[in-house]
């Protein structure tokens, strides 16, 4: 059996479409050249086929390597959420029950933190929408909103227009009754919304404002992010935090007896306000100051293992009979490395929203410290680091699986910055040429794809037919490419999506699949 090692792109979405395409403008010799000469297609990374509720769904790199990783198609993120909405299991949940009646104890104050945007990535605002309603309707009487700003899954200074959409909705709610208002905010990459504890300080940056509304005042969240923008000129990923504050009190401040709803579904950036909230004394990542007593709950599960958040509103799919699991039954050992950005995604959500491992004994994984900084300064990462490691694996000849995530396409696209992203595909390309050789060398089977597209479209013309920066991930499908200098591994023609590549994995490495997975895409011998 030879060694397979995949490696995964991020970012890097397939399209022949030039405007604002980094994959074609970058100069990448190996990519070119693999698809040249190897057997490879274009699969689907978005939509239903990574279990989101439609195909004008983006994909994303949690539902992609939930998908790479399990060969199967789940019920994912937003499309969980609207079903449990929908039916109403929701409000018929232990969790919501239990918080109305904590609130409504009182007379105190549901707090509302989320992404304010439709996404489809980290939350939906009409998620809030539809709870901000039913809260009013079980008889709560207070609510403020923590709002997020995203400008990085929807256009890049489209916040105002979610604003309005919440304003519209508190407005027609609002009366004698009920009292609905947005308290705070600022941009996702500035507060709250970190991920793998790469930066607290955006952390403690969100709970300041949310939390003890402290900040820079403003009279409506309108006022705040016209102001931050022309102050600042930042798109709304990266505007400043704000409080909303009347007579120089802010109106949300937090108070023991409250409740407070993270609405984001995703889990990655999710983790560590939730971990603040739930956090006893001991919790020393960041100073609180002092912790109002409140019930805490997320939208999901954002951490089955490490059971975060301690309450939840809606279950995670349960995914299981993933490729770990596989080459765990067959004996095959593994390796997974990539940089801290993308580590949990490589063994995390690869293996089925996981955060142990199968076997201590059959796998091994690495994380390399990502720069705390912005990508688009170095937009070459630790792809070289990453590489390293590959090619160490590699020659240790114990693997029968490597896999490995290059962040580059990704992290820099969602920067904006076309000139760095070029760059940032050249870098990955420049490694593959490497790992390329190693496989040559060691001859190992070696399979090329990504999660979801990103770099292969930063520009598009808005409804004017202006042309602007986005930040958002594309639709397009992204490659799967094999290559194994002594034999073609030819693919059938079909409509394939990133669960088949586990089951094409199983096939190349000679081990019978799950009946759960979807088919291999190899022709048969």
């Amino acid at each position: 059996m030879k060694t397979v090692v995949l490696v995964v792109m991020d970012g890097v979405g397939e399209t022949k479409e030039e405007l604002g395409n980094m994959v074609l403008r970058a100069n990448t010799p190996t990519l070119d050249g693999l698809k040249e000469t190897c057997p490879w297609q274009c699969i689907q990374a978005h939509g239903v086929a990574v279990g989101l509720p439609s195909d004008d769904d983006m994909g994303n790199s949690e539902v992609g390597h939930n998908a790479l990783g399990c060969g199967q198609i789940y019920s994912q993120g937003a499309k969980l959420v609207n079903e449990s909405i929908e039916s109403g299991a929701v409000y018929r949940s232990d969790t919501w029950k239990e918080l109305i009646t904590h609130v409504k104890s009182g007379d105190k104050a549901l707090h509302f933190i989320g992404l304010l945007s439709d996404g489809n990535v980290h939350s939906n605002i009409s998620h809030l929408l539809a709870m901000l309603e039913e809260a009013k309707k079980e008889g709560i009487h207070k609510v403020r909103i923590h709002t997020l700003l995203d400008g990085r899954d929807v256009p890049a200074t489209s916040a105002l227009e979610y604003v309005d959409k919440l304003e519209e909705t508190l407005t027609k709610l609002n009366d004698d009754s009920f009292d609905g208002r947005i308290a705070s905010g600022g941009g996702r990459m500035c507060i709250t919304m970190d991920r793998y504890q790469a930066n607290w300080a955006m952390v403690k940056a969100g709970w300041d404002v949310h939390v003890h509304g402290e900040g820079r005042q403003f009279a409506n969240a309108t006022e705040a992010i016209s102001t931050l923008r022309n102050e600042t000129g930042a798109i709304d990923q990266d505007l400043p935090a704000f409080v909303i504050a009347e007579d120089g009190k802010p109106i949300g401040a937090m108070e023991d007896g409250d409740g407070v709803i993270l609405f984001n579904f995703r889990g990655d950036r999710a983790l560590e306000i939730s971990m603040a909230f739930d956090g006893d004394p001991s919790f020393d990542k960041f100073d609180r100051g002092v912790v109002p007593k409140v019930y805490y709950a997320g939208m999901l599960e954002y951490d089955g293992d490490l059971k975060i958040p301690h309450h939840y509103l809606v279950n995670p799919p349960q995914i299981k009979n993933t490729l770990t699991e596989l080459l765990v039954q067959n004996g095959i050992k593994e390796y997974a490395v990539s940089e801290t950005q993308k580590y949990g995604h490589v063994t995390y959500f690869w293996n089925g929203n996981r955060s142990g491992k199968v076997s201590e004994e059959l796998e091994d994984y690495c994380e390399i410290p990502s720069d705390v900084r912005s990508f688009d300064e170095c937009p070459w990462m630790k792809a070289t680091e990453i590489t390293d490691k590959v090619i160490e694996a590699i020659r240790n000849g114990k693997y029968g699986f490597i896999r490995c995530n290059f962040p580059n396409g990704d992290m820099v696209g969602h920067t904006g910055n076309m000139d760095a992203t070029e760059i940032a595909v050249e870098s990955v390309d420049l490694q593959l040429a490497r790992i390329k050789k190693i496989c040559d060398e060691e001859n190992c089977i070696l399979i090329v794809t990504a999660d979801h597209g990103n770099s292969d479209q930063m520009l598009e013309k808005n409804k004017k037919g202006n042309v602007e920066v986005r930040t958002a991930h594309s639709l397009n499908p992204v490659p799967f490419i094999i290559y194994d200098k002594e034999a073609r591994h030819e693919m059938k023609e079909g409509h394939y999506g990133l669960a088949n590549v586990a089951p094409t994995v199983a096939e190349l490495m000679g081990i019978a699949p799950y009946d759960t997975w979807e088919e291999s895409m190899l022709i048969k011998d």
